[in-house]
This record gives C-alpha cells, sequence and structure tokens, in this order.
C-alpha cells in the first residue's frame, strides 16, 4: 500500500492471470480487508503481462463425471459470485487498470469495478458461449446496466472480442490510454481518490448501486439516510469549513 492506495495484482501471467479458486479467494480476502481498514482510500486491481483475467481456470473441467444437483449453483455462490459481490460491495472505490484481455470471469471482475480504466491493447470477451456455457459471474447483471439489454446480448450471444475503444464508446470502461501510461494515469486517478472524502465515496457507491434496483421513493429515501450519516462525518464538516474559509478541504478518510 502506497499513499492511502492498495494495489492488488493478478500475478499468473502465464495462464493471462486465470483465476484459480486460491486466488479467487484471496481476492476475496484482500477486498475485506481493504474495506474494512480505515488507512486504505482506494483500490487498484490489475494484472500482470498479457492479460488482465482471462477468467476463471477451467483446465481440468470437463463436462463428463457425475454432477449432483445443486453443486454448480453452489460453486458459483461461492466462487464467481462471492468475488463480484467484495467488490461491488466494497466500501472504498475500486479502481481496475485492464492491461490486457479480460474474458469471461475477468471481465466482470473489471466491470464491476467503480471506475475502469483499460490500455489501448485491453480488449474484453464475454467468452461463455464459446465454451456452450450460460454467463455467469455477475454478467447478465451487469452489461445490460453498463451497456442496455440489446448491447449486451450481443456480446453474450456472439462472445466477440470487444477492442479497448469500443469498450469506451460503449460505456464498459471510462477511459483508454496508451499502454504505457496505464500504471501512471491509475496511480494518478487512484491517487485522487484516495484524497477525496472516504464515507461520503463509500455512500455515494452504495447510492448509484442501489439506485439501479430500485424505485425513485425508495432511491430518494436511501439518499436522504446516507446524506444524514454522511453529516456525522469528520470529512463532511471539514469540507463546509473549507468552503466557508475559502480554501481547498483536506479530508482524513473519515
Amino acid at each position: 500500500m502506497r499513499e492511502h492506495v492498495s494495489y492488488v495484482t493478478l500475478d499468473r501471467p502465464d495462464a493471462l492471470n486465470a483465476l484459480t479458486p486460491a486466488m479467487r479467494d484471496r481476492l476475496v480476502e484482500l477486498l475485506g480487508q481493504a474495506s474494512a481498514d480505515p488507512a486504505v482510500r482506494a483500490v487498484v486491481l490489475t494484472g500482470t503481462g498479457r492479460g488482465f483475467c482471462a477468467g476463471a481456470d477451467l483446465r481440468g473441467t470437463t463436462g463428463g463425471g457425475e454432477r449432483i444437483t445443486g453443486d454448480v449453483a453452489r460453486v458459483l455462490r461461492l466462487g464467481a459470485q462471492r468475488l463480484i459481490a467484495a467488490v461491488l460491495d466494497c466500501e472504498k472505490p475500486v479502481l481496475a487498470a485492464v492491461n490486457g484481455t479480460a474474458a469471461g470471469l475477468g471481465a466482470q471482475l473489471a466491470l464491476a469495478c467503480d471506475l475502469v480504466l483499460a490500455a489501448e491493447s485491453a480488449r474484453f470477451i464475454e467468452v461463455f458461449v464459446r465454451r456452450g456455457l450460460v454467463p455467469d459471474g455477475g454478467a447478465a447483471y451487469l452489461l445490460p446496466r453498463l451497456a442496455g439489454p440489446r448491447r449486451a446480448k450481443e456480446l453474450m450471444f456472439f462472445g466477440d472480442a470487444v477492442p479497448a475503444a469500443e469498450a469506451e464508446r460503449m460505456g464498459l470502461v471510462n477511459r483508454v490510454v496508451p499502454d504505457a501510461e496505464l500504471a501512471k494515469t491509475a496511480h494518478e486517478w487512484a491517487a485522487r481518490l484516495a484524497a477525496g472524502p472516504t464515507r461520503a465515496l463509500a455512500l455515494t457507491k452504495h447510492l448509484v448501486n442501489g439506485a439501479l434496483d430500485t424505485d425513485r421513493p425508495a432511491a430518494f429515501a436511501a439518499e436522504a439516510w446516507a446524506q444524514e450519516i454522511n453529516m456525522t462525518t469528520e470529512d463532511a464538516r471539514e469540507g463546509l469549513r473549507a468552503f466557508a474559509e475559502r480554501r481547498g478541504p483536506e479530508f482524513r478518510g473519515r
């Protein structure tokens, strides 16, 4: 961690950072720790090598053998879905710096983040249809909210690779930068997030994510209570003092 930013790097470049169960569980653990640690005020998630994340490591997995009804659903709930939920529920802003291919669960891992920077060489692939599988890892939840239902179906029905520039046009990423500038830009964005009012950002994240699943009265009520809670924080008081004193605020994340 540096400058209150937790940097989480997938480091299995020989497999395009495909997630083993152990890696997946470690990510969940790290996101939980970042959420609870007051010293952490932002998280950056990236990968090494040519890939951001090629998805779940399916080597050794086949369609053969006996399956007991409920096994697959249980594995998904406790595995891929738990990982995506850990990103969505993290109380700190999570920034994805997508350095290469993000496929399958890897694509969902990036898209679940609050902000997404993509290198020019990055691409996003909803690869499930190529394997005869239903999209999982929250794909059918995330994609329609980002790109709309028709574009989401196109991505999931065909499984075509989406280059970074097209992903930006579709609203899947915030910004595309040259490969050599990805790490620098991610650090700059993360530093800005870490210097912000951390609790206000957490409540803002909660409001935006929740608003996609609720009606107007519930969204307005949540907004009012979030502001009520936020006004008890040190950062809110500092922000108001700084405004009155005509100076820049110095937020402490509390």
